[in-house]
């Protein structure tokens, strides 16, 4: 059983990584479209992206990303998977029983929350680099580092060090009610759907669904999930982007006023469709990546223990 557990972590981390490279190019433009200036539309924001920064811009701050949401998907994963796997032994006596959907419910609000302790900053370091429009140099960041435009952060420990310098603790925890906001719903509209659909897709009288099943349903969950998401993602989004120049918002609900006094209600649905677009691969990748690696070990372990 112990091991059992485990293996939902490490399944998490392999669907986490395979997530971040299907997903980032998009969700570099999504940050961008919602907390930049003068970038138009999707399109526009692509072109202009690649006109300024060639394909490299796509995967600006990348790396971070990479080993933080690794970590962040492994405790999603596992956290979602334990608890369901806790509450359908506390109900039925046997932790492999078929989850409620109130089980599922409360195993995705208790994912959501815990995630929110870990994701604050990651997402918050990941956004001040995308924001940051040059690479650092010493040239640049001497003539003057508070100008828009010029680098202010090296890279994501730099960036996390000079957070933590400025603003403290609170400044690394910069729109976690946003996110709180975001993430409790989000997790909800993200594990049923794909529970769900993958239920429905899967031919009658097949044990496990098959990748393409586990593909489709990852991919569409990714996308009903972004697109409840949204307008809290956009608030958070401009809650930790502000501070990179200068402090615009008090709060979460400061920044949803100002927000929608300056632009009116549909600033809330800004990205709305590169989220949904980048919701069904990113997904997809990690859903896969996770329910594969999850039955390649199961095998492994039934070969070594039989």
């Amino acid at each position: 059983m112990g091991s059992l557990q485990l293996q939902d972590f490490v399944a998490g981390l392999v669907g986490g990584i395979a997530s971040v490279v299907a997903g980032h190019p998009l969700d570099t433009v999504k940050t961008r479209l919602q907390a930049g200036q003068g970038y138009g539309n999707t399109l526009k924001c692509v072109l202009t992206v690649y006109r300024n920064e060639s394909l490299t811009g796509f995967f600006k701050g990348m790396s971070f990303p990479l080993a933080s949401i690794g970590i962040y998907s492994s405790v999603v994963f596992g956290v979602f998977s334990n608890t369901q796997r806790f509450l359908s032994q506390l109900r039925h006596g046997d932790p492999a029983a078929a989850p409620s959907l109130a089980d599922m419910t409360l195993a995705s609000l208790v994912a959501g929350v815990i995630s929110v302790g870990i994701g604050t900053p990651v997402e918050l370091v990941k956004i001040r680099l995308q924001m940051q429009t040059q690479p650092y140099t010493k040239a640049n960041a001497k003539l003057n580092s508070t100008a828009p435009g010029s680098p202010v952060y090296r890279g994501p420990i730099h960036c996390l060090r000079t957070i933590l310098q400025k603003e403290g603790i609170p400044g690394i925890y910069r729109g976690n009610v946003a996110m709180l906001l975001r993430d409790v719903p989000g997790y909800c509209a993200y594990f049923i759907p794909y529970a769900m659909f993958c239920d429905w897709i899967t031919p009658h009288g097949s044990i496990a669904p098959n990748p393409f099943s586990i593909w489709v349903a990852g991919g569409v969950a990714g996308a009903v999930s972004w697109a409840v998401c949204t307008p809290m993602d956009v608030v958070k989004s401009r809650l930790q982007a502000d501070g990179v120049y200068s402090n615009q918002y008090k709060g979460t609900i400061d920044c949803m006023l100002q927000s929608y006094q300056n632009e009116g209600l549909k600033v809330f649905f800004r990205g709305l469709l590169v989220n949904t677009i980048r919701g069904f691969p990113s997904s997809a990748a990690m859903f896969l990546g996770y329910e594969l690696s999850l039955k390649a070990m199961k095998r492994c372990q039934s070969e070594t223990n039989p």
